[in-house]
């Protein structure tokens, strides 16, 4: 290599240089050195048309260029010329030299590179030529992706580094946005960037449980951070994540888990509440998903209450063991999915119906009128059922049911039939007397009334009486908003989502907020909001016999009654007017 002293008018900083573009440099540090002893370290050039560009050596030359303008005689400085060949190596000298001197600036280091690949470089070979990692190439290559102007804001400071990065994840629309909240000092920065431009809470490609390769248009790529963001998470991730933790669900059940509870989104599993328990003494499996959509499945575990519960029955159990007896512990160790109110709502509507279907089957409802004379059940003294509700509003839905009017229309068609005799009194003795001037098909239409009068409802009977009648609730019954309101239990509310939206559909929303699934199969029943209308849906607690919903234990509803309410705090009834 051959120092070369070279005229200073020949000289010029070449456009390879990597901080061809910057202000000039402050020499303050270097400039009285050079006045005292001259240039040491040599300045490294190459011939550029008529001129030699500076590749590297660039605070030097503007040190002679201040001293020249205050009077000093410099006339020549010494230089290395590099041979003639290849820019991208001239301008790969310059950034390695600067580089070794001080870090050099992240908009720098990017016009460098997107230089190093106009001119043919690539990403693998710029990482192996400066000693970094591929992806931090890229993230500096991805500042190119910004407007100007922020790009011109950020090399000057005005816009900090966490801010940039979230703007690489944006689109142009949204960046000419930012910048106009920008101008107005209302731009978001930071994390709350990060929100704005994901539409409120980010969902990173981490928590994912389905593969993304099939979904990587949807993805946003972050190169600053590992991984990346959906782009909208409600229609891209919320429902393959839902569908990915319904088939974790339904994986668990079939490793013998009984019981496996998936928790609205958002809902916290406290440990504090809850006992550990094995799967073979009744544990549960409890899957939680966070508002950004980690999933955390939490195995074995059982609530206090349930688990106080177990203990009696196990003590129970141990006991009936000692004195040579066998405990009967099953109706007991049920769990029922029905609160209180809606038994009551399903016992009142069901024993409606079956009213109805008594009064258009005298035969039928005469046989059951007898087996009621021959063996006494239920309300046979004689009485009319007094139909207590367990609430006002299962009070004034059945009140207001289609079924519940029919028969009172029925009921006072025939009290009309028996005043028509002309006999007065209430006694046994005068309802013989006019059921004497009544003909034979007359009589069995008060006999039909009667019974389904004096039908006791929530009991065995009809259940039995409603599925030998063949009775469809569908003709005189409608899920109303009562019905909707005492659905608590999620297994069975995301049972009848897959009945009116499909299995598929149902699992997608698994882990959403019960009012969500409400309001999807309400859609699917009124044909709104882009459902396709389902016509003559019946939920299996409406029908006859009787069909569970769910995947959770229940106690068999004809076999509930009043009798499963006992112990239970209660409401003061609300009786159905007559």
């Amino acid at each position: 290599m051959q120092i070369t002293q070279i005229p200073f008018e020949q000289l010029k900083i070449s456009k390879l240089n990597p901080r061809y573009s910057e202000p000039p440099p402050d020499t303050s540090h270097i400039k009285p050195t050079i006045k005292a002893r001259g240039i040491l370290q040599p300045l490294l050039v190459r011939l550029e048309d008529k001129h030699y560009g500076v590749v590297f050596g660039r605070s030097r030359w503007f040190s002679v260029k201040e001293i020249r303008a205050e009077g000093g005689s410099f006339e020549t400085v010494p230089c290395v010329i590099m041979k003639s060949g290849d820019d991208a190596d001239a301008l790969e000298a310059g950034i390695i030299e600067n580089c070794a001197r001080s870090n050099p600036a992240p908009m720098t280091e990017y016009e460098n590179f997107v230089h190093l690949i106009k001119m043919g470089r690539t990403i693998e070979g710029i990482a192996q030529t400066f000693g970094i990692k591929p992806h931090e190439v890229k993230q500096r290559l991805a500042l190119g992706n910004l407007l100007s102007k922020i790009r011109e804001g950020y090399r000057q400071g005005d816009i900090d580094d966490d801010t940039v990065c979230h703007l690489t994840m944006a689109s142009k629309a949204q960046q000419k946005e930012w910048c106009e909240l920008w101008e107005k000092r209302r731009a978001p920065h930071g994390h709350q960037l990060k929100m704005w431009l994901l539409g409120g809470q980010p969902i990173s490609t981490k928590v994912a449980l389905f593969p993304l390769d099939d979904h990587k248009t949807n993805i946003v790529e972050n190169l600053f951070e590992d991984g990346g963001y959906f782009k909208d998470p409600k229609k891209f991730f919320w429902p393959l994540q839902s569908q990915a933790i319904a088939a974790k669900a339904d994986a668990m059940r079939a490793e013998g888990w009984a019981n496996v509870i998936v928790q609205e989104i958002g809902r916290h599993f406290d440990e504090h509440d809850y006992e550990k328990t094995p799967k073979e003494k009744g544990g549960s499996v409890y899957i939680t998903v966070s508002h950004h959509g980690d999933v955390e499945v939490h195995d074995g575990w059982m609530t206090r209450k349930e688990a106080r519960h177990a203990a009696k029955l196990a003590e129970k159990a141990e006991k009936a063991k000692e004195k040579g007896k066998k405990a009967d512990t099953a109706k007991e160790a049920a769990d029922p999915t029905i609160t209180s109110a809606m038994q009551s709502y399903l016992d009142l509507h069901r024993h409606a119906l079956v009213r109805v279907a008594l009064t258009k089957q005298p035969g039928m409802a005469f046989r059951l009128l007898v087996a009621h004379a021959a063996a006494s059940s239920g309300n046979w003294r004689v009485k009319a059922d007094p139909q207590v509700a367990r609430s006002p509003e299962v009070k004034a839905s059945v009140t207001k049911a289609p079924a519940q009017s029919v028969f009172d229309a029925e009921r006072k068609a025939v009290q009309a039939l028996l005043r028509g005799t002309g006999i007065a009194g209430n006694g046994t003795e005068a309802m013989f007397a006019r059921l004497l001037k009544l003909t034979d098909a007359q009589v069995m239409r008060v006999a039909a009334w009667a019974m389904a009068e004096t039908l006791a409802a929530g009991s065995e009977v009809v259940d039995a009486a409603g599925t030998v009648l063949k009775v469809d609730a569908r003709t005189l019954w409608k899920p109303d908003d009562t019905f909707f309101d005492l659905v608590r239990d999620r297994a069975s509310l995301n049972a009848m989502l897959a009945e009116v939206g499909g299995k598929e559909l149902a699992k997608a929303n698994i882990a959403e907020k019960g009012k969500t699934q409400k309001a999807i199969i309400r859609d699917f029943l009124a044909g709104k909001n882009g459902r396709k209308k389902v016509e003559g849906w019946l939920p299996g607690w409406m029908a006859f016999p009787f069909r569970q919903l769910g995947a959770a234990p229940v106690l068999k509803v004809i076999a509930k009654g009043k009798d499963a309410l006992k112990g239970k705090a209660r409401k003061e009834p609300q009786r159905i007017a007559a």
